[in-house]
């Protein structure tokens, strides 16, 4: 039995001061592949071995899409009131305050101005996390408020879309942003200034049905999800079997629906490509 006895005690550490292995040091991604998290970072967030392309909010876009990732936040201090008094399992109020607490984000949406490839450009990017990138009343109010800003700087917009649709705690205030926005894009169309749409994973509901889709490009990640409503209310509405993957952005590109697809490594010299197609100024390398 001496085998299983320790018979010099030498080195131990105390169960005090052993160490868990930090969290979100490896990454694994739907199919099972694993990855070090900073080596995903360095690769844009993007699973090497499957190329998935994994969720990344505000943060991380205007670090890919701004030069050395400065830029100037626009009406970053707006947030959400309660004017319908939302109350289900908790109050709307209370909740957002949690949000606001946990993410450190005051809405689903961020608003910035910067130089992308030297040329100065105004991006809008949602943020999934909160509540689930849902759209209320102040995500169409800093779209219309960057749409402006554009137009009075005569800059492009890019909006970064990753959303669950209309935020429900708001009911009809948040139906009427899809409008809202509608029409300030049209104004934006009118000064005759580019908007790039870019549809992530997911991008669906009353943000697919408005300003999500109406970008001079509508252009995607790979594998994203865009689509309005699920797949079981379309086969209901509709009566019919649907095709597998069709809401998937490769098969809304091959219907016409999107113009193209990038991987997140190209998106800062794709949108900049387009930008300078539609304002026709000499294509940058």
């Amino acid at each position: 039995m001496a085998w299983f006895k320790r018979k010099k005690k030498g080195i131990r550490t105390a169960t005090e001061d052993k160490k868990d292995v930090p969290k979100g040091l490896w990454y694994k991604s739907p199919t099972g592949k694993i990855i070090d998290h900073e080596q995903l970072a360095a690769n844009f967030y993007v699973s090497p071995e499957d190329d998935y392309h994994v969720r990344i909010g505000s943060n991380e876009y205007f670090e890919i899409l701004f030069d050395d990732n400065k830029y100037k936040e626009l009406n970053e201090k707006i947030t959400s009131k309660d004017p319908l008094k939302f109350e289900d399992t908790k109050k709307y109020k209370d909740r957002l305050a949690a949000v606001q607490d946990k993410t450190k984000l005051n809405d689903a949406i961020r608003t910035a101005v910067g130089k992308s490839k030297k040329t100065d450009i105004l991006v809008c990017a949602m943020d999934f996390q909160f509540i689930g990138g849902s759209m209320g009343s102040v995500v169409g109010e800093k779209i219309a408020r960057a749409i402006d800003y554009a137009i009075e700087h005569k800059l492009p917009v890019v909006i970064i879309s990753k959303s669950g649709g209309a935020r429900m705690m708001e009911a009809a205030l948040s139906l009427m942003q899809l409008a809202k926005t509608s029409v300030k894009l049209a104004q934006l169309a009118k000064s005759k200034l580019p908007y790039i749409s870019l549809c992530t994973d997911p991008t669906t509901g009353g943000t697919t049905a408005s300003f999500a889709m109406l970008g001079d490009i509508n252009i995607s990640e790979p594998g994203a999800l865009i689509g309005f409503a699920g797949p079981r209310v379309v086969k209901d509405t509709t009566g019919k079997d649907l095709p597998e993957g069709f809401q998937s952005a490769e098969f809304l590109q091959e219907h016409g629906f999107l113009d193209f697809i990038s991987h997140r490594k190209n998106l800062k010299d794709k949108i900049n490509l387009y930008i300078d197609l539609i304002m026709n100024k000499k294509v940058r390398t």
